[in-house]
């Protein structure tokens, strides 16, 4: 029998504070985010609504008459059918990308350089509190809810960094992100705190580390497609008013700064449809962990229910997307409906339901 060492108190009590100092610049990286969309929002950008709309009812006039000249001076009118507006399917729409949260003005471009440069100097404050917990204990640091929560937290915004830095258009994505953070440390650190201690013998497998990190990462890459299907919605609603003559509306010169509904749509499936295959394997390597621990490879404990739950949901998801044709609307429901499933999945089976999953309370 292997005894596990105690835990590091000092180190414990180490990143605790990191993962407050994180949480304190996040705050900050938030009003630097909001200060952006402000001042972007009052700058040129706003004027691609007011173009869009002049141009959306020129289309609607009735009849364009044109005049062409004869060889022996007559002159012939030609008619052409008139140009009826409707709400058109995602991708038809000839309507630019908007510059995500990129500042358009001087002051707006300021801020979201600051923006983005505390949330690296927060990311780095929380990497740091999540390492300084797994040394505290010398495993994994996602043995807890809290050490899960604060984990996937820093994943999620590796991977809105890693996108910036592959020079995709998501600094639309940091004011969601950063909010998203802050709401999942603040949960972590009040509701499902718990102290640095060793795993129950159960969790004591190389399949914790294979297994709840595909986890994690799955999460984290899911929130960002569920982030743009759910800001697509906001952005197809804009633009069937442009399309229809009308403005933007009170969020038009938000809106105008997202990139078009169809770029979102796009964005969303290719996320949803990559991180997939590595759900897929989440599941099959719970699966075998389980017997190894429980003897059994499936037992239908509430995790294991609503993990195979969320699966069936995406596997709908792009279903649908590859054999019915379904974008748009329709399909970003979808996509918001799995991963609330992943959601609950993630919290409310830990805090309602229990069972083999939940360890320390939570």
């Amino acid at each position: 029998m292997i005894l596990a060492a105690a835990a590091n108190e000092n180190l414990a009590h180490i990143s605790n504070y990191l993962i407050y100092s994180a949480m304190a610049v996040y705050t900050l990286a938030f009003l630097a985010h909001i200060t952006e969309w402000v001042f972007g929002s009052r700058s040129a950008v706003g004027r691609t609504a007011a173009a869009l709309t002049a141009e959306a009812q020129e289309t609607t006039s009735t009849v364009t008459v044109t005049t062409r000249s004869a060889e022996q001076g007559g002159g012939t009118a030609v008619l052409e059918r008139p140009k009826v507006v409707t709400r058109s399917a995602p991708g038809s729409r000839d309507i630019p990308d908007g510059p995500g949260a990129a500042g358009t003005s001087e002051k707006g471009d300021l801020y979201g350089r600051i923006a983005i440069s505390l949330t690296v100097l927060a990311w780095a404050l929380h990497v740091g509190g999540v390492l300084t917990r797994a040394m505290s204990v010398q495993r994994a640091p996602w043995g807890n809810m809290y050490e899960f929560s604060t984990t996937f937290g820093s994943v999620a915004v590796a991977v809105y960094l890693g996108l910036l830095v592959a020079k995709k258009n998501v600094r639309w994505l940091g004011l969601p992100l950063v909010t998203s953070i802050l709401l999942d440390l603040g949960l972590a650190v009040s509701v499902l705190y718990t102290a640095s201690d060793q795993l129950v013998p159960a969790l004591h497998s190389y399949w914790l580390w294979i297994h709840v990190s595909c986890a994690i990462v799955s999460g984290a890459a899911l929130w960002v497609g569920s982030a743009s299907s759910l800001f697509y919605l906001f952005r197809d609603s804009y633009e069937a008013r442009l399309v229809r003559g009308n403005d933007g509306g009170a969020w038009g010169n938000i809106m105008s700064r997202l990139p078009s509904a169809a770029t979102l749509d796009k964005f969303a499936y290719r996320i949803n449809a990559t991180i997939f295959p590595l759900w897929t394997f989440t599941i099959i390597a719970g699966a075998i962990w389980a017997e190894a621990a429980w003897g059994r490879y499936w037992g239908w404990d509430p995790k294991e229910v609503w993990a195979f739950i969320t699966w069936v949901a995406y596997a709908c998801y792009l279903h649908a997307r590859a054999t019915a044709g379904w974008k748009g609307r329709k399909a970003a429901y979808l996509a918001l409906l799995a991963f609330a499933c992943y959601l609950f999945n993630y919290y409310g089976v830990n805090i309602f339901l229990g069972g083999k999953h939940s360890y320390a309370g939570v």
